[in-house]
């Protein structure tokens, strides 16, 4: 077999296993998650009928998005109405591509990297792809011609703005410390320890950069307490309001691949991604406990996202925008700064 075949079914293999695990596993059970976890923490009982502990509950909802009635607006701008679902959705599961979810595997005489496209400047691609669901979001809002999407989707657009440059600026940080813009060269710099002792995470070094970053993701996800776009309390579901039946579902299936994405980023720039210090065994076993190590993390990031959901209440809209401008913009530019100088100095070394 020549090697570019053999590139190509590699490349295949890798995309059927992510895409197949994030929306045959993950999204499913993520509904799953996000309701018995509210349910967990608000003391009720939560899904608990359709198979044991409910877990049979989103395939029964599966169906349902489908046969529901699907309601196009007698005055919406269909094209821009019917293509903003799948500009939410693509980009969102595209950003999986980038992400190194292993170290590699040695098959059949070739070691395999456990990520879709190891290319140069992933961490570029990853923004750009997620930026890209702004579109989705001011179109819905726009094309539905209802008040009530406009507002979610003008809400959005000043939110994600606000809120990306303290998440870019914080992202800065980590390719500074690692002289790359590779993500797998980023999680290659966090392996091993310092003085013996500490892992060489960037959250360890970076606390600040950490701690901006995983709060401006919630503002990117549009999860609680930044969900101003949706807020069901005043704008009914904000930009999605006007859809139905599978085109709802998409949007709904795009927050969770956004929400998984956004973990699964955290943990690549911050918390070591697949490394673990001290677990490291060789061949296939090493890859496969990679893989392990990295969906745990990335495991306990969801989590963190559904708990906050559901414990702490919604921002208003001057408190959103004066925390992204007058608090975070400031705090990461200090967080530059401090890693400028420690890269310097060679202090993490």
């Amino acid at each position: 077999m020549s090697p570019t075949l053999v590139a190509a079914l590699e490349a295949v293999g890798k995309i059927v296993f992510v895409w197949g695990v994030a929306m045959g596993v993950l999204l499913p059970n993520l509904v799953w998650l996000e309701r018995r976890g509210a349910a967990f923490i608000q003391d009720r009982p939560g899904p608990n009928r359709v198979g044991p502990f409910g877990l049979f509950q989103s395939l029964a909802d599966v169906p349902k998005m489908f046969l529901k009635e699907d309601i196009t607006p007698a005055y919406a701008d269909k094209s821009l109405y019917l293509l903003a679902p799948w500009l939410s959705l693509v980009p969102a599961l595209a950003v999986f591509a980038v992400i190194p979810f292993g170290s590699s595997i040695r098959l059949f005489g070739r070691d395999i990297p456990m990520v879709i496209a190891d290319v140069n400047v992933g961490v570029l691609y990853a923004f750009a792809l997620t930026s890209l669901g702004i579109y989705a979001i001011v179109l819905a809002g726009w094309a539905s011609n209802s008040k009530y999407s406009l507002l979610g989707g003008i809400r959005s657009s000043a939110q994600i703005i606000s809120y990306e440059l303290a998440m870019g600026l914080a992202a800065i940080g980590v390719f500074l410390a690692s002289s790359s813009l590779r993500l797998m060269s980023v999680v290659e710099a966090q392996q091993g320890t310092w003085l013996h002792l500490v892992p060489r995470w960037n959250c360890f070094v970076q606390p600040l950069g950490c701690v901006l970053f995983i709060v401006s993701a919630f503002a990117e996800t549009n999860r609680l307490p930044f969900d101003l776009p949706e807020a069901e309390a005043e704008l009914v579901a904000g930009y999605h309001t006007e859809y139905s039946a599978f085109k709802f579902a998409m949007f709904f299936m795009a927050e969770y691949a956004n929400l998984v994405a956004a973990s699964a980023m955290i943990v690549t720039l911050f918390f070591g991604g697949w490394g673990f210090p001290g677990v490291h065994p060789p061949g296939v076993l090493g890859g496969l406990l990679s893989i392990a190590v990295f969906a745990l993390k990335t495991g306990f990031f969801i989590w963190l996202f559904v708990w906050v959901r559901w414990t702490l209440p919604r921002f208003r809209y001057d408190q959103l925008m004066d925390l992204g401008w007058k608090v975070f913009l400031p705090a990461s530019l200090v967080n530059l700064v401090w890693v400028s100088v420690y890269v310097t100095a060679g202090w993490w070394r």
